[in-house]
């Protein structure tokens, strides 16, 4: 910058023609067009110089300025640059860089506006720099944060203008260049770790690009890059938007004559099913849309599925499916499970396959998708149909084959549709239906005649019963045609496993094949309960169940496989057991045990002893020893892995209720070894959340509840305990206590008919846990930046509905916080006050609602609007709001002087309007009230100085308090008599107040023709007409205008408005709460745990303030009349804070010392030394530096140099110590210091209030002067004010007779400073 100006300087003063050579010029001047070069380059210094100071408020006022640089460096009529356009490239780059984001975001959004606002010309490294520090710029998640006044939910407004400008420009860019520059931009994005709100929509406006053939393989290859980016993150909704805007770049973007049908499949198999591409989706007809209209051109596909050249996706298909069947001699010696990524892309293609050929046949109207259909599967099925009778397939071929069925099945299947309106999938059922015996018997061949022997035989096990599991629930949806057969298969494989498993000889013999067959017998069996619990309401005359229920009740619970003898090993068990472990083996063992024992267990419970005298059958000897299953199930918790710990807890779900009373010490140890393993897995995403609900079910089950509330025991305090543990996680982990809360309130108000069995009246334990309930009333978190951010993205691509796929095939896991309160909110709807235990519960609640209130409001924590405390007292009271029906008058009598308390309390505005309300509320139903509500207008008025706007508010609403009373005459005049006193207080505000509700009761009187009233008549009217016809534009005018047109004055209704969506949306919305607490009438609907008619008369406002916009009511005093700087085209004057080079130094050397540095900056340095040796904080210490180095202070004393290094300190300096001259002389030195500064001609002067001190006014510094500063809490000691020559204090006229240190310390060297310069003029 100083070589610019000197540059400057040098043309400007020789008036020559200079150019700097290169196409644009890099620079020139030319005296023919002075004036505008001269202004280009002092806006172009102008606005470098205020970007040195990183503060918004002064460079924003500048930037309208960078437009006019454009307006000038651009030829519109040449459509060339006429200055390089790097000039600007400096600016922006220098905001994108700035520590301030609010700097970052402005510089950003003033780029991508360019192409918006200004007809560029191409330029030479604008798409370098757009790939370069503009994408740096970008990956910052912050920056798309939603501006003030966008609604929530829609799109982040950068996101929009990033959409806006990639388009903009790549329909600019020249199609020799634009090919490159989108495959860099893709590139780019995968060559950092990006959050994933930045790659949302980065991704979104690739996908907004219109359609053009400009990337091949290389940029298909770059796309399922990115494509891998964004499974980083937690987020599945936001990452399953990413991939379908990504999918839809590639449709938009790819030349699909540079790819072939192999290339698009292997980037499909980078899209994740139950994220993104779920068939049926708007996404996959898209695709196959696309696929269709295509399908022609594609490239030539490479000859390694023994076709090559172009072909018909038909032919492709049949192709890929027939070298997909095919296995090669080298790959049947493999005895290891094939990967699953062959299988499915083989699955997608086919359905997209005939999915494609369905769209064709709909445009031609054509119908033979079913035989292309059968052309795609008959190899497959081939084999299917062969896999019961030929014992010679090769193994890899009969996995692959299985892979490839299961695949399919899991991929056709449509999320909520109507098999029958899915030709597709008919078909594929019906194709599958016919091998299924065939393929059963291969299944119970392989698994129970000691075929599977080796570690890795047990995936293929588990492919088995995955495929078993499958085919019986197929056989369930359509019918069961061949029942027989089926369950005969499940029989044998059933008798076979338990034959396996009691094999006495296989305890002694260690050989691996043995052990590995004990575990697929247990996995066997574990698959078979499940299936008789799905089917539980089928006839299986064929299996005999009685001898599993047997075999599973002698069970020795936690019996493991031991791991098979050393010199059994093979090479091939060590490789396997290394990778998976012989633990997890022993693990899966051990699962399936509880597995079966769930099975047995949920089909007895009824029957399990609460003792263990109490005798059963004899085959359920399992049922007469629950306390020691329990123990064994705590053990099991000990052992396993946490993902495998489901069956334990369904387990103790059924037992901890029968032992609670008799062995509650033995519970309370299961509660807290399940709670020690949810709180190790609050990290790990895929199991935590059934881990969670499983835990939650057992522990919070209504029976234990009951009991546990009953004997109060420590049963009693550990469920409480774990009842906070759990609320304090959802702190930081979102849809923890919705998990909670859901249960509980379901489990209290819709019972299931096993929870009847205990007692009639399970509701009554709930008054024992109302606690939850508050809690889930008052629950909600003060989001930091990063949480909020991500809760608005997800409420946008929310919004989206059916337009993103991901909506459609993600599962709705309502977690976000608004559900806790929406959960608690409906629950306490369906209570019904005339029952006697619902009605305790709702008293019970109000009475502790109301005592939170107040301990809220007594609390010393800062109180400020949407403070935590703030939010908390608000939700208080809109609970109250949605208990008033079920009040009646005795229990209002109890509480009604708590809630007249409350008003009296400073409240928030959102806080007033609630109290009012429920006020009005009261004495609406109940006049009875009225004299206690006049004498809240007898306090003193110190105790109405704050208050009584509320209680006047209240009397604006006179009209609909005594609208049911048949003799309003006493309440008018009682209401005129406490309003005229008011009307006449000095406050402003009160009489504004008063004179309302004046109005609106004196239009009352009239209205009712009152003669009584007739002497106060002249009065009133005068009054009012005096304050309607007020004189002038001063505030006083228009705030009676805003109190009038106040939506709670003017439309608010109280009765008409009662309904969820004021109380919980419209209203916080109108009185300035924060958008997290607005909660919108969907999520009320959309929440379906808690069962309310969709009629329900609570729900939506029928009057018009639901319409009204805050801007409607709300004040605008302060900038109303001003014209925003957004809007002006140019500022006539700006702050100007640059750096000084007044010498117009070149090169500024940093090494130089401190004077020289000063001397060749042409800095005038005064014989001031500031002592600060006693001060302690950094921030003191930082801001005295900074003042010092303004002024010109010849030295800054400080305790210890470390001081510098510190942050708080750097951030208030702002680098002032790199030209300041700083000294170390520590507390204890400072009495020799002083002394030498003496002898050096300098006068010593503590700033302190002493006996003898000199006012600041009157004091008139010597020209070497030494200021010592005291300590922020002890001043100056004692010790060292008598080795001071003066003491000077600064005179005041406030009750705090102290000020800041370092405010002190300013004035001091301000009042220095400004003398000095008196003086230097009046020798001038």
């Amino acid at each position: 910058m100083p070589s610019l100006v000197n540059i400057l300087r040098l043309v400007v003063h020789k008036n020559d023609c200079i150019f700097l050579i290169l196409e644009p010029s890099l620079f020139w001047w030319s005296d023919k067009k002075k004036e505008e070069l001269l202004k280009f380059w002092e806006n172009y210094i102008l606005i470098m110089e205020t970007l040195e100071g990183n503060q918004i408020h002064v460079i924003k006022p500048v930037l309208p300025k960078l437009n006019s640089l454009f307006d000038f460096a651009v030829s519109v009529e040449k459509a060339c640059w006429l200055l390089h356009p790097s000039w600007h490239m400096c600016i922006y780059r220098r905001m994108f860089e700035s520590e301030n984001k609010t700097l970052t975001k402005e510089g950003i959004i003033h780029f991508l506006e360019l192409y918006e606002t200004k007809s560029l010309p191409g330029a030479p490294g604008f798409s370098e720099f757009i790939i370069g520090p503009l994408m740096e710029a970008l990956s910052e998640s912050s920056l798309y944060s939603r501006s003030p006044g966008h609604k929530i939910g829609s799109c982040s407004p950068l996101g929009m203008k990033l959409q806006t400008f990639l388009v903009t420009y790549v329909s600019l860019l020249s199609e020799d260049i634009k090919s490159s520059f989108l495959l860099k931009f893709i590139k780019k994005m995968t060559s950092r770790h990006w959050c994933a709100v930045p790659i949302l929509f980065l991704s979104r406006a690739l996908a907004h690009i219109p359609r053009c053939k400009m990337l091949g393989v290389e940029g298909l290859l770059a796309l399922r890059d990115v494509l891998q980016c964004t499974m980083i993150t937690h987020q599945i909704l936001l990452r399953g938007a990413a991939q379908c805007y990504l999918l839809q770049t590639a449709m938009n973007l790819i030349d699909v004559e540079k790819v072939s049908f192999s290339d698009v499949s292997n980037f499909l198999m980078s899209l994740r099913q139950e994220e993104s591409l779920g068939r049926g989706t708007a996404l996959w007809t898209e695709l196959c849309d696309w696929l269709r209209v295509n399908e022609k051109y594609f490239g030539e596909i490479p000859d390694y599925i023994g076709f090559s050249g172009r072909c018909s996706l038909n032919v492709y298909v049949q192709c890929l499916v027939q070298d997909y069947i095919k296995s090669s001699v080298l790959e049947r010696e493999n005895c290891f499970m094939p990967d699953w990524y062959e299988a499915k892309l083989v699955a997608v293609m086919i359905l997209l396959a005939a999915d494609v050929e369905e769209m064709k046949n709909k445009y031609s109207e054509r119908k033979n998708t079913q035989n292309e259909l059968k052309t795609f599967l008959q190899p497959l099925m081939d084999v299917l149909m062969k896999l019961g009778t030929n014992a010679y397939i090769p193994l890899l071929k009969t996995d692959k084959c299985l892979q490839l069925l299961l695949k399919l099945l899991q991929t056709c299947s449509l999320k909520d549709s109507l098999t029958q309106d899915d030709g597709v999938l008919t078909l594929l059922q019906n194709s599958v239906m016919a091998t299924t015996e065939s393929i059963f018997e291969f299944i119970v061949r392989r698994l129970t005649a000691s075929e599977l022997s080796t570690v890795s035989d047990l995936e293929r096990s588990h492919l088995y019963l995955t495929i078993l599991s499958e085919l019986v629930n197929l056989h369930g949806k359509i019918g069961w045609n061949n029942s027989n057969s089926i369950w005969g298969f499940v029989s044998l494989l059933n008798n076979a496993s338990i034959l396996h498993l009691q094999d006495v000889n296989s305890e002694k013999d260690l050989k691996l094949g043995k052990q590995i067959q004990k575990v697929v017998s247990m996995e066997c069996l574990a698959v078979v309960c499940g299936i008789l619990s799905q089917k539980s309401d089928l006839h299986l005359d064929s299996l005999d169940i009685g001898i599993l229920e047997k075999f599973i009740s002698s069970f020795h619970l936690n019996q493991i496989v031991r791991k098979p003898h050393a010199e059994e090993q093979n090479s091939l068990f060590e490789e396997s057991s290394s990778s998976q472990g012989w633990g997890r083996v022993v693990a899966q063992y051990v699962h399936d045990q509880w597995l079966c024992l769930s099975f047995l267990l949920n089909k007895y419970h009824d029957l399990t002893p609460a003792t263990e005298v109490e005798m059963l059958e004899p085959f359920l000897q399992v049922a007469l020893k629950p306390g020691s299953i329990l123990q064994s199930a705590i053990e099991a918790l000990t052992i396993l892995p946490s993902d495998q710990v489901l069956p334990v807890f369904h387990c103790m779900k059924i037992l901890v209720p029968k032992l609670l009373c008799s062995s509650e010490s033995l519970c309370i140890e299961s509660f807290d070894m399940a709670w020690k393993i949810i709180s190790s897995l609050s990290n790990t995403q895929l199991t935590f959340w059934s881990n969670l609900k499983a835990f939650v079910q057992f522990v919070f089950d209504i029976r234990v509840l009951t009991v546990a509330a009953k004997i109060k025991g420590q049963a009693f305090s550990k469920i409480k305990e774990i009842m906070y543990k759990i609320i304090e996680m959802s702190t930081t982990k979102t849809g923890v206590f919705n998990i909670l809360i859901s249960y509980c309130c379901r489990s209290w108000i819709v019972p299931s008919s096993a929870d009847l069995t205990l007692s009639q009246d399970l509701f009554s334990s709930a008054r024992d846990y109302i606690e939850l309930v508050i809690e889930g009333c008052i629950f909600g978190t003060v989001f930091r930046r990063d949480q909020r951010l991500i809760q608005d993205v997800q409420a946008y691509i929310e919004n989206l509905g059916c337009k993103c796929a991901a909506n459609i095939v993600t599962e709705n896991t309502n977690r976000d916080d608004h559900y806790v309160r929406v959960c608690a909110i409906k629950f306490l709807c369906l209570l019904d006050g005339s029952n006697v235990s619902h009605k305790m519960f709702i008293e019970d609640l109000a009475i502790k609602l109301l005592d939170k209130d107040e301990l809220v409001s007594r609390s010393r924590t800062r109180y400020y609007v949407n403070s935590l405390q703030h939010r908390v007292k608000n939700r208080v009271w809109q609970t109250l709001l949605v208990l008033f029906p079920q009040f009646d008058q005795n229990f209002l009598d109890q509480i009604i002087g708590k809630i007249f308390e409350a008003g009296f309390v400073n409240n928030q505005a959102s806080i007033k309007y609630l109290i009012e309300w429920i006020i009005i509320l009261i004495l609406h139903k109940f006049p009875q009230f009225l004299p206690k509500f006049w004498n809240c207008f007898c306090y003193g008025e110190e105790k109405l100085k704050m208050s009584i706007c509320t209680f006047l508010s209240v009397l604006s609403h006179l009209d609909i308090i005594i609208q049911n009373m048949s003799d309003m005459k006493p309440a008018l005049k009682q209401a005129l008599t406490v309003v005229l006193q008011w009307c006449f207080n000095y406050n402003f505000s009160v009489r504004l107040y008063a004179l309302l509700a004046l109005k609106k009761i004196w239009a009352m009187c009239k209205a009712l023709h009152v003669e009584e009233f007739d002497a106060l008549t002249a009065v009133i009217e005068s009054s009012l007409h005096q304050v309607e016809t007020m004189h002038g534009a001063g505030n006083a005018k228009k705030n009676w205008q805003r109190i009038q047109e106040h939506f709670f004055f003017a439309t608010f209704h109280p009765l008409k408005d009662y309904n969820l969506e004021t109380i919980f949306y419209t209203l916080p919305r109108l009185s300035d709460l924060v958008e997290d607490e607005w909660i919108t009438i969907n999520k009320f609907i959309k929440f379906t745990d808690i069962p309310i008619d969709s009629a329900f008369h609570w729900y939506l406002s029928q009057t018009e303030l639901h319409e009204l916009k805050p801007s409607d009511w709300s004040q605008q005093d302060i900038g109303s009349n001003s014209i925003e700087g957004d809007n002006q085209s140019e500022w006539i004057d700006v702050q100007k804070k640059m750096i000084p080079w007044k010498n117009n130094v070149s090169n500024l050397e940093l090494d130089l010392v401190f004077q020289d540095r000063a001397a060749k900056l042409g800095k005038s340095i005064s014989r001031l030394i500031v002592v600060a040796s006693l001060i302690d904080k950094p921030t003191n210490l930082g801001g005295l530096c900074r003042t010092c180095e303004i002024f010109g202070a010849s030295a800054l004393v400080v305790g210890s140099l470390h001081c510098i290094n510190d942050k708080q300190f750097q951030h208030l300096s702002v680098s002032a110590e790199q030209w300041l001259p700083l000294v170390e002389v520590k507390p204890h030195q400072l009495v020799d210091y002083l002394q030498k500064k003496k002898t050096e001609g300098y006068t010593t002067i503590g700033v302190e209030q002493t006996a003898k001190s000199s006012d600041l006014t009157e004091y008139c510094f010597p020209e070497k002067s030494l200021l010592l500063l005291g300590n922020e809490r002890e001043g100056i000691p004692a010790n060292l004010i008598q080795h001071l020559d003066v003491c000077v204090e600064i005179p005041q006229h406030g009750i705090i007779r102290s000020l800041n240190v370092h405010v002190s310390g300013a004035l001091l060297i301000w009042e220095y400073t400004r003398q000095q310069m008196v003086k230097q003029k009046d020798i001038k």
